[in-house]
Parts: structure tokens; sequence; C-alpha cells
């Protein structure tokens, strides 16, 4: 008489751990796929134009800067687009940034002085809430439009792997120039006069 008999249908031993490794990986696979659809989808805010720039490569000189809609911090509709013919500073930071802090004051200044000229300035806050960005733009005293991209949307788009970045578009719509990291007021002069004299 056998003490123990295990049923043929239950698995046992290695079986058994191969079963449960293979359960563990599919849930695993399924909410990696969940969440990879979820951070996906549109914020509401952001529209970005696909394919408004070659994959793997970051906007040059002579491209024109790639497309999107967005929603300022004061809730106004803006696009790229809506900035055709005017020169136009783009120009990519956030709080937490301590060169974009710095250069602030500067960016506010030179924007004052040559917005009588047609400059834009349009500012994107990237990986930070609304709130922060509305704060710090209160706090700082930017008079000009302030897009906050929490998710990276736009920045994704224009490849800003650091910050701050600076793009600065002509009249003819295409980028004149590619400036990264803190600009001097010496440097915002400079390409800003060129811009709006171009």
């Amino acid at each position: 008489m056998d003490a123990l008999q295990v049923p043929a249908s239950r698995p046992t031993g290695v079986g058994a751990g191969r079963l449960r490794t293979i359960l563990v990986l599919a849930v695993v696979a399924v909410l990696v796929i969940a969440a990879a659809w979820f951070l996906g989808q549109p914020s509401g805010d952001v529209t970005v134009r696909a394919g408004e720039a070659p994959a793997g490569e970051a906007p040059r000189v002579g491209d024109p800067p790639p497309d999107f809609e967005a929603t300022t911090i004061d809730g106004t509709a803006v696009s790229m687009a809506a900035f055709a013919g005017q020169p136009t500073w783009l120009t990519f930071g956030a709080s937490w940034c301590p060169d974009c802090r710095a250069e602030a004051t500067d960016l506010q200044e030179t924007y004052a002085k040559y917005a009588p000229q047609g400059l834009v300035v349009l500012g994107v806050f990237i990986d930070e809430p609304e709130s922060a960005a509305a704060d710090y733009a209160k706090r700082v005293g930017f008079t000009f439009p302030l897009v906050s991209d929490p998710q990276g949307r736009i920045a994704d788009l224009y490849r800003t792997y650091g910050i701050p970045i600076h793009f600065f578009v002509g009249r003819d719509g295409t980028i004149q120039d590619v400036r990264i990291g803190r600009l001097t007021p010496g440097d915002m002069e400079q390409v800003v006069q060129q811009l709006v004299n171009g």
C-alpha cells in the first residue's frame, strides 16, 4: 500500500516551477503593455504633428520647426504654425533647471526690448506640472507665452536631451540658429538682432 500518491494532473517539481514562471511573465507583460498604452495617450493639452522631424534627429538649422499645438498656462491656444512669418524664439527650460533660472531675467529683458520689432518668444517648461510653471513664471515676471510640457511630448519632438536649449526661427519659417545651454545677455542680443533684422 502506497503511503503517498500524487495525482497525475497536478504539476510537481520542475514542471510546477516553470508554470509559475510563465504565469508571472505573462502577468508582467500584460502590465507593461497596459502601462505603455496608458502613458502613450494624448494629454489633451499638446498635439504633436507626427513626422515633422526625422526619426532620431533633432531639427537643424535650415529645417522648418516641427509643428505642435498646445495651451499656454493662461489658457491660450498656441502653435508654431501660428507664428509663421514672425521671428520666433522657442526656448525649452524648467523651474528646477539652474541654468534656466540663471538666464531667466535676461531672457525676459531681451523679449521686452525686441517684442516691438515683432519678436515672439514661446517658452516650453518640461517635466513639471502646469501649476509649478505658472508659479515660476509669475515669480520671475515672464510676459511671453509659456507652455507646460509635463510628459515631454514637445521636448521629444525637438529631441531636447538637455536644457536650456533655444531654437531661433526666422521670418522665412526655417530655423536660423540653435543654442544649447545658458545664454549670456550678449549671446541673446546677437542672435535676436540677426533674427528680427533678417
